[in-house]
């Protein structure tokens, strides 16, 4: 993580614990975490597999 990274979640009043559970979240379209979507909700899958189930909006179980 840069330091720039950590100033601004130091500066947001969001724990690391609660960033971590929010990112632990899976999606009930492919069962993938958040973490795995990009910024505008779209599964990039896990690792180098691509995720096959189409899913192109985030939305948590």
């Amino acid at each position: 993580m840069t330091i720039e990274t950590q100033l601004k979640i130091e500066k947001s009043n969001t724990s690391l614990a609660e960033l971590i559970g929010h990112f632990r979240e899976k999606c009930e379209v492919c069962g993938h975490h958040r973490i795995m979507h990009n910024e505008i909700g779209v599964c990039e899958g896990v690792m180098n597999k691509p995720c096959t189930s189409g899913c192109d909006k985030f939305k948590a179980e």
